[in-house]
């Protein structure tokens, strides 16, 4: 992977892998989550991921996934269809030794359609102007164990969706 800017950097704020940085190429509409969003988003999920299969779906720079990693999850999926994007969250993995890591290149909305395990945790950050979140939550639910959670993230607040209820 070619050197990247400081604009193309994130840091994992805690676990194993604290203070280590991720690198990510510049893709249109990739925008890692914050350090700060990180943080409160962890606080609510709780700093040990012990024994949770996580989903990090539109993964990105893949700064939710390997935040999860770092925490002990036992399974991270990344979804990813920007094929550069991939390639560093498979490069970031094998710098991290993440075994946990599973990098898979593909649409999001096909992955889900296809895809049959069940997860704990799943992170959804999809491209802001082409989400239809209802249909997205709908398709998210049939992969989720009871007491799942998820993080969404959107631009604007969000609707009340049917048969969810807001943590924070």
């Amino acid at each position: 992977m070619s050197a990247a800017g400081a604009h193309n950097r994130v840091r994992i704020i805690a676990g194993t892998w604290r203070s280590r940085l991720l690198h990510f190429p510049d893709a249109p509409g990739l925008r890692p989550t914050p350090d700060r969003v990180r943080e409160t988003v962890f606080n609510w999920l709780g700093q040990d991921l012990s024994g949770c299969i996580c989903l990090d779906l539109f993964a990105g720079s893949g700064a939710l996934g390997f935040e999860a990693a770092s925490r002990n999850a036992r399974q991270v999926v990344m979804v990813e269809s920007d094929a550069r994007a991939v390639r560093a969250l498979q490069d970031n993995a094998a710098a991290l030794g993440a075994a946990a890591v599973h990098v898979v290149r593909g649409d999001a909305l096909e992955f889900l359609r296809s895809d049959k395990s069940v997860y704990d945790v799943a992170f959804l950050d999809p491209p802001y102007a082409k989400a239809d979140r209802s249909a997205l939550l709908a398709r998210v639910r049939e992969r989720l164990a009871p007491d799942a959670m998820v993080y969404l993230e959107s631009d604007a607040p969000l609707p009340a969706f049917d048969g969810w209820s807001v943590f924070r």
